[in-house]
C-alpha cells in the first residue's frame, strides 16, 4: 500500500535522522527519493559530452559516490534534498565492506528457497545479521565482506530472484518511506552488526576467473612488469593516475594492448573496479592512437585522480 505524508519536510526529517544514525555505525549514506533513486540528480545531466564523474567535479547528484558518514556532509545532501524520504547504504565501503543480499518476491520465484538450496549445496549458513524487510515483501540480508575483495553487484546471477549489492551498489536503509511502503528491520535483528560473509557464499558472488590469454601477462618484459608494479604501488587518491600513465606508456610502446588485462588486474587489486580500469585503458589508448580504441563503446574517463568517498 503506498504511503502519503501530509508533512513532506516531517518525512524528510525523519529520513535524515534515520542516515545520521546509520552513518554513527559506520555506513555511508544518501538521500533517496520515494522512488528509491538517489534524490539528487547529476549537475552533468544536461551535457551529453560530460565525461563520466564520480564526484571529483565537487557538486552533488553523483549517487553512490556523494555517500558519506561526516554528519556535516550528509545535512549538506538532505538539504539539497529537501523531497527526500529515504536515504540508501553504500555497500563495498570500510569499514564494514557491506554486501547486500536482495531476496525479491516480484519476480514470482521463491527466493529464500533458492537461497537454502544453495547453502545445503554449497556447505554454507547464513549467520544471524541484520534483516531488513521491504514493502513487498522481501529481504535484505546485510554481510560483510574482507577488505580489498571487491564483490560485484549482479541481479539473478546467484539464483532467480537473488539480486546482490556489492561495489557501486547501496541498499535501501530502515526507515525509508517510499511510494510503496516502509522498510523495517526485521524483529530481533535491529541489535545485531552484519555477519561475515560465509567464504563458500563469497565464492559464488565473485565473477569466474578469465581464461588464460595466449600472450604472456608480463608482456614488454622487465618494462612491462614495473608497469604493472607501477600500478600495484598505488594509493587511494592516485589510483587513477597512475594506471593511466602506466596505460600510455604501455600503447606508447606497442604494448598495450599485450598489458591490458595485467594492468586491469592490478588496478582491480587497488581498488578500482574492473569497468573503471578498463575505461582508462581505452582512454590511455584514445590519447596514444587517436584513431583506435581497444575497448570500443566504453566512455572516456576523466584521468583525474580518484577520490575518496
Amino acid at each position: 500500500m503506498a504511503t502519503t505524508d501530509r508533512n513532506p519536510r516531517q518525512a524528510t526529517a525523519l529520513a535524515l535522522a534515520h542516515a545520521l544514525s546509520a552513518a554513527e555505525r559506520g555506513l555511508a549514506v544518501i538521500p533517496l527519493s520515494r522512488t528509491k533513486l538517489p534524490a539528487l540528480r547529476s549537475p552533468h545531466r544536461d551535457d551529453p559530452t560530460a565525461p563520466p564523474c564520480q564526484g571529483g567535479c565537487g557538486r552533488p547528484g553523483h549517487g553512490v559516490y556523494d555517500a558519506s558518514t561526516d554528519p556535516a556532509r550528509i545535512r549538506e545532501l538532505f538539504a539539497a534534498a529537501p523531497w527526500s524520504t529515504g536515504y540508501g547504504i553504500a555497500c563495498g565501503l570500510p569499514p564494514h565492506h557491506l554486501i547486500g543480499v536482495d531476496l525479491d518476491t516480484k519476480s514470482g520465484t521463491d527466493s529464500a528457497t533458492a537461497l537454502r538450496e544453495l547453502a545445503l549445496r554449497h556447505l554454507f549458513t547464513i549467520p544471524p545479521t541484520v534483516v531488513v524487510l521491504t514493502p513487498s515483501g522481501g529481504r535484505h540480508l546485510w554481510l560483510t565482506g574482507p577488505p580489498h575483495v571487491v564483490v560485484p553487484n549482479s541481479a539473478g546471477r546467484l539464483a532467480p530472484g537473488i539480486d546482490i549489492r556489492g561495489a557501486g551498489g547501496y541498499l535501501v536503509g530502515p526507515g525509508s518511506r517510499t511510494d510503496h511502503g516502509v522498510y523495517a528491520t526485521a524483529p530481533g535483528t535491529a541489535h545485531l552488526v552484519p555477519a561475515p560473509c560465509p567464504r563458500a557464499l563469497l565464492r559464488l558472488l565473485l565473477p569466474p576467473p578469465r581464461a588464460p590469454r595466449s600472450t604472456s601477462p608480463t608482456a614488454g618484459g622487465a618494462h612491462g612488469r614495473g608497469l604493472v608494479q607501477f600500478v600495484l604501488a598505488a594509493h587511494q587518491g592516485q589510483r587513477n593516475t597512475r594506471l593511466y600513465w602506466a596505460a600510455c606508456r604501455a600503447y606508447e610502446d606497442g604494448i598495450g594492448d599485450a598489458l591490458s588485462d595485467a594492468l586491469v588486474d592490478a588496478a582491480v587489486r587497488t581498488g578500482l573496479t574492473p569497468r573503471e580500469a578498463r575505461s582508462t585503458l581505452a582512454s590511455a589508448a584514445r590519447m596514444t592512437h587517436p584513431q583506435r580504441s581497444p575497448h570500443p563503446g566504453l566512455p572516456h574517463p576523466h584521468p583525474d585522480p580518484d577520490k575518496p568517498l
